[in-house]
Order: structure tokens, then C-alpha cells, then sequence
């Protein structure tokens, strides 16, 4: 019988997130602590502040959500001094990914990305048909900006930027990215993806939002997801230019983000102190992982995120099956062409250390 599933899409490979700890606990029969260091979710947990503010509107979830998230919106055009229609919620980056393919890439339309680049930029715009041009990424694993302005063609449409990217770590400097901007013609579209933009501290970060003031034709997500442990409520949101906003808007399906994950958020923007918290837990557990690494004689590629890649030298799936066992999850990479990575999400220090202890014992090192 002939399938009934459209080409593009039955070739598509499945997107496999972090192993949940519930599935590690069932498979293998855990009953002790399972840590997960597998989808840079926030160690700290989420906001207080947004968990008060869910608390009180729970019983209100009967009721549909404000489409339009009328307070988170005009919360973010404050922030970000934009306008309200800059702004569109999504559940999460994966949806804004999705939404913006959607609006503006078609079956003649090339989308371009780099090697290591987020997954779902990929599949979203296999799924509707445009032609996916994966520019190779540089030595370190970064994004090679040059080569992907030099791939631009008449064909076109968008370029997706992860600054910094998921899951290498890797961040695109301002210089680079100014380099890139100066080469693409205005007409393309170019993403930058920061859901990891709250980690950053380096001084040589590009401002996206100048280009988006300059009038150049960029969208910029930002996620709760992380910094503010969010997660699980699945809202983020982008901003663009008004009439590219609006395109995505009228894409984008009715309700998307819940009456609750809008609440969450709007409460999570007035808590400073937990952002602080996370940023500084990160910073330390991160810096306490590089030195067990460094001791292990592990290779592993500096970070400017909540997350470091591990090079182990060997297959990475038997790794994490081994580590498994052991209590822990980490994210094998063989989706990415990185048979021999894991990513190691950065967690609070005493489960730095049991991650690192598993890894000596299962490395025999």
C-alpha cells in the first residue's frame, strides 16, 4: 500500500530530547536517585516567583488563554523597547523555529544553517518542503559565518544563527556576525537563536538587536525554557520587524501558549534574584566540571551556555548506556554526526561530581 505520509516528512528521522528520568527508572529498574544531565533544564528549579504566580491562577485553567498574551507582550515590547506587534509568543523555540520556516520558506526556498547547528532548524524546514543547505562548521565546531554568507544564493530565504549554539557551546562573536550581516543581501531573513543568551558573559557578544533597530530583516528567540527553569511550560517568543511578526502571527495557531506558561513567564521577568542564582551556579559548576574533565584527560569544547561538549574518543552510545546504569543521564550525539560526544548539562555541583564519578568508573580512568 502506498504510504500516505508526504516524502519529506517519512524521511525525516525522529528528534530524540534527553532520556525523561521516569523512562530511565522504568527501563532499568532504578530505585535510588537518577540524575539528569541531558537537557540543560535549569538545576535550581524554576522561579519562585512564577510558581507562586502559577498557584494562584491554577484554578483558572478552565478558561482558554489570552491569544494574543496581551500582558507578556506588552511585558516584553517594554523590555526590549519595541513595539507590542514586534512580538510573537510561541511554546517554546522548537514552535518558533517551525512558525518561521512555515511563514516564509516554501518547495523552492533554501534554508541555510551550520553543521552543528540546532536539529530543528533542519527538520522544520524538511517538513515543508524547502531544501536544507547545511554549511560545514569550522575546526572548534563553530559556526563557520563566512562560508555560510557565501552560500547564499537567488534561492534563499532564511539563515539560522544558534548564538550560542546547541549543542557545541560555540558562540559567533560580534565581529563575525557583523562580517555575516555586511555579506547577506537585506532581502534574506536571518535568525538569531539566543535561548542561551542569558549565560553570556563575554564581552565580544553581538547586539541582534541593532540590526532589528537598523531596519535589516532579522528575528530574534528568546526562551524561558532555561535561565528561568521554565521548561516544562513551553513559552518562548521572537522578535522581528511588524510586518515579519505579523506574518508569523497569522501562521501561528490559535491558543498556543497556555493561560498558565503566560502567567509563569510574566512572573519569572520580575525575578532577578533566581536569574542571578542560576547564572552564578552555572558559572561555578561549570568551571568545577572543566577541571574534573581536564583531570579525566577529556577533551571537551569551552562553553558560553549551561552545557559542555565532551569528546570521549570512543562511541559515545555505549558511554551513556553505561552511564545509565549508573544513575545518570547525559545526551548522546550520533543525531548530530558526533558519534563520540556527549553533551553534559551543567547541574548543581554534588551532581557535577556524581556525573564525574560515573564517568571515571565507566571509562576505567
Amino acid at each position: 500500500m502506498e504510504s500516505l505520509v508526504r516524502p519529506n516528512v517519512s524521511k525525516l528521522a525522529r528528534y530524540k530530547p534527553g532520556k525523561p528520568i521516569e523512562e530511565v527508572r522504568r527501563e532499568l529498574g532504578l530505585k535510588g536517585d537518577v540524575i539528569k544531565l541531558a537537557s540543560n533544564e535549569n538545576p535550581l528549579g524554576t522561579s519562585p516567583k512564577a510558581l507562586a504566580a502559577i498557584r494562584e491562577y491554577l484554578t483558572d485553567v478552565y478558561l482558554y488563554p489570552d491569544d494574543w498574551g496581551f500582558a507578556l507582550r506588552r511585558r516584553l515590547s517594554s523590555d526590549h523597547a519595541v513595539s507590542e506587534n514586534q512580538i510573537v509568543l510561541g511554546a517554546g523555540s522548537c514552535e518558533l523555529i517551525e512558525m518561521t520556516v512555515l511563514t516564509f520558506a516554501g518547495p523552492e526556498d533554501e534554508v541555510i544553517s551550520s553543521k552543528y547547528g540546532f536539529a530543528i532548524f533542519a527538520k522544520a524546514t524538511q517538513v515543508v518542503g524547502a531544501k536544507n543547505v547545511i554549511v560545514p562548521a569550522r575546526d572548534d565546531l563553530g559556526h563557520d559565518l563566512n562560508a555560510m554568507a557565501m552560500a547564499v544564493t537567488d534561492n534563499t530565504k532564511l539563515i539560522f544563527i544558534a548564538n550560542p549554539n546547541n549543542p557545541t557551546g560555540t558562540m559567533s562573536t560580534r565581529e563575525e556576525v557583523e562580517a555575516l550581516m555586511n555579506m547577506v543581501p537585506e532581502r534574506v531573513i536571518v535568525v538569531f537563536d539566543e535561548a542561551y543568551y542569558d549565560f553570556v558573559r563575554r564581552d565580544d557578544y553581538p547586539e541582534s538587536m541593532d540590526y532589528l533597530r537598523a531596519g535589516r530583516n532579522v528575528i530574534i528567540y528568546r526562551t524561558f525554557s532555561k535561565i528561568y527553569g521554565l521548561a516544562g511550560m513551553r513559552i518562548g517568543y521572537a522578535i522581528a520587524k511588524p510586518e515579519l511578526a505579523e506574518g508569523m502571527n497569522q501562521a501561528r495557531k490559535p491558543f498556543n501558549t497556555t493561560r498558565l506558561s503566560q502567567i509563569a513567564a510574566l512572573a519569572a521577568l520580575d525575578d532577578d534574584e533566581h536569574l542571578k542564582k542560576t547564572v552564578e551556579t552555572n558559572r561555578e559548576s561549570r568551571e568545577y566540571l572543566y577541571d574534573e574533565l581536564t583531570k579525566l584527560g577529556l577533551k571537551f569544547y569551552p562553553s558560553e551556555a549551561n552545557f559542555v561538549l565532551v569528546d570521549l574518543q570512543r562511541n559515545a552510545q555505549d558511554v551513556f548506556h553505561e552511564l545509565l546504569r549508573e544513575g545518570v543521564v547525559v545526551r548522546p550525539l550520533q543525531g548530530y554526526d558526533l558519534p563520540d560526544h556527549i553533551r553534559i548539562s551543567i547541574g548543581k555541583r554534588e551532581h557535577i561530581k556524581i556525573c564525574v564519578e560515573a564517568l571515571r568508573k565507566v571509562l576505567g580512568l
